[in-house]
């Protein structure tokens, strides 16, 4: 179990909250988290977004008018 000290509401101050044993296969990489004072368990989600591709985003170019001489 790892250990990390976060700020518990409940509590109304810095705790240890814990990860419980996981049946989702998470490890130690578990997002749910137990305080050690309290009990309460909170979520900590994490996101992970494409980077987006700058090319996808610039409107088309045009091609500049071939210019004559007069």
């Amino acid at each position: 179990m790892s250990d990390r000290e976060l700020h518990c509401d409940n509590c109304e101050g810095v705790q240890t909250f814990e990860t419980p044993p996981c049946v989702d296969g998470h490890g130690a990489d578990c997002p749910e988290l137990v305080c050690t004072g309290c009990g309460t368990a909170v979520l900590i989600a994490t996101f992970a977004f494409p980077a987006p591709r700058l090319a996808d985003r610039r409107p088309a170019r045009r091609a500049a008018p071939h210019r004559r001489a007069a």
